[in-house]
Formats: structure tokens, sequence, C-alpha cells
């Protein structure tokens, strides 16, 4: 149970990809085939490309591996090490609660306007259910890792100063 807890979004990230993949593999067979395509596949491969991704960041997120630039940090003493990683950490956390809460905004407007897919006409907020909860989970992971770099630099960076 601990290691489906720590590594949901893996294992959430393995299961839609080899859904996309199967897919894929086979709406280009009966592409092949019949010399026609699934209309519906690319509505369902769209919507699981944006809730890996959103998965993926939390992969990223808890490893410490999104994009960043470092020259002032790695540059500064410690003491100013500690005050921009406090305040890049709130900003991170910001930008996610709202994306977090934006979704989830999204989630209830489809809900009450009754949305629908264009391919599959199914209700659109199915394709939508996932991300408030993908983003709130990339906000965990990114508190994650800001507490366990907070705890790590103390014993294991040599100050500059």
């Amino acid at each position: 149970m601990r290691t489906i807890l720590r590594d949901f979004e893996k294992i959430a990230c393995f299961v839609i990809f080899s859904a996309m993949t199967l897919l894929g593999f086979i709406n280009v067979v009966v592409r092949y085939l019949t010399n026609a395509s699934l209309a519906a596949s690319e509505e369902l491969l769209v919507n699981g490309f944006l809730l890996l991704t959103v998965l993926g960041a939390a992969i990223a997120a808890r490893n410490g591996e999104h994009l960043a630039v470092t020259l002032v940090y790695d540059l500064a003493p410690r003491w100013l090490r500690k005050l921009i990683l406090i305040v890049s950490s709130v900003l991170a956390a910001g930008l996610l609660a709202a994306s977090a809460w934006f979704t989830f905004e999204l989630l209830r407007n489809e809900l009450a306007t009754g949305t629908r897919s264009y391919a599959l006409q199914l209700p659109a907020w199915y394709y939508s259910a996932a991300l408030p909860f993908a983003f709130a989970l990339v906000l965990f992971r990114y508190v994650q890792h800001a507490r366990d770099e907070w705890h790590n630099r103390d014993a294991t960076e040599i100050p500059l100063v």
C-alpha cells in the first residue's frame, strides 16, 4: 500500500500511457486496413496527453527535476538560499493551488452547463474530473520536495561565504 501511495502518479502514468499507445496502435491498424479512422481516438488521446502531462509534472515535482535557472541561487550565501527557497516555494505553491482551483471551477462549470465532448458526445466533465486532483497532487509533491530541500541544505551544503 505504501508503494502505491508513494508512486501513485508513476502507476497512473504507466496505465494512461499504455492505454494511449494501444488506442493509437489500433487506430493505425484500422486506418491501414479500412481507409477510415476512429475519429473518437483523437479526443481520447488529447485528453489523455493532458492528464499524462500533469501527472508527469507531479513526478518531476517530487524529484526536484523541474526546469530551473540556479545561477543566482548557486552564487548566494546559505542564508540567502534559504530565503530564495522560501520565496520560490511559496510562489510555486500559489500557482499550483490556483491551477487546482481553476480546474475545479472548470469541472463545476462543465457539470452545470452539461457540456458534451465533440466526437463521442460524452459529458465533458469526464475528461476534466481528474485535473483538480492531479494539480493538487503536484502541489503536494512540490511541498514534499521543498521540505526535503529545506532539511537537506543545512547538512549537505558548504556555505560560499
